[in-house]
């Protein structure tokens, strides 16, 4: 299989409806859940990369360019973008869908960076 390839069926995509649990006062969603569901989506991506074990090492920019409403749908969508020897980034991209429209836009965008670990917690390399 190519680095191509590799990168294309490591793609993740999850959709989640946002709930008023989810939400803040301003009734969007919580700023600290979509970074969590961020880091969550990247995680999947670089593991469904390497299979091998991952560790989030740090989430770089992440900008919050529309607020989330209560009553969407949300899709985030991960995809590598970038692979060290033991390390690789993930972008993760974060759109709002209506429920009852074809209306669609992006929200958020951020960028993890992983490190392949083994059993004991020591760097390894991603690609063998």
């Amino acid at each position: 299989m190519t680095l191509e390839q590799r990168i294309a069926q490591s793609e993740t995509r999850i959709f989640k409806a946002v709930f008023p649990s989810t939400t803040n006062h301003y009734d969007t969603l919580f700023g600290g859940t979509a970074m969590q569901l961020m880091d969550e989506t990247a995680f999947i991506t670089a593991t469904r990369f390497s299979r091998q074990r991952m560790v989030t090492v740090s989430s770089n920019r992440i900008d919050f360019e529309k607020p989330i409403p209560s009553g969407t749908i949300i899709e985030l969508h991960g995809k590598v973008d970038y692979i060290g020897n033991t390390s690789l980034k993930v972008q993760v991209d974060i759109y709002i869908e209506q429920m009852y429209s074809e209306f669609r836009e992006k929200a958020i965008s951020g960028e993890f960076t992983f490190v392949a670990i083994d059993e004991n917690k020591q760097p390894v390399a991603i690609l063998k």
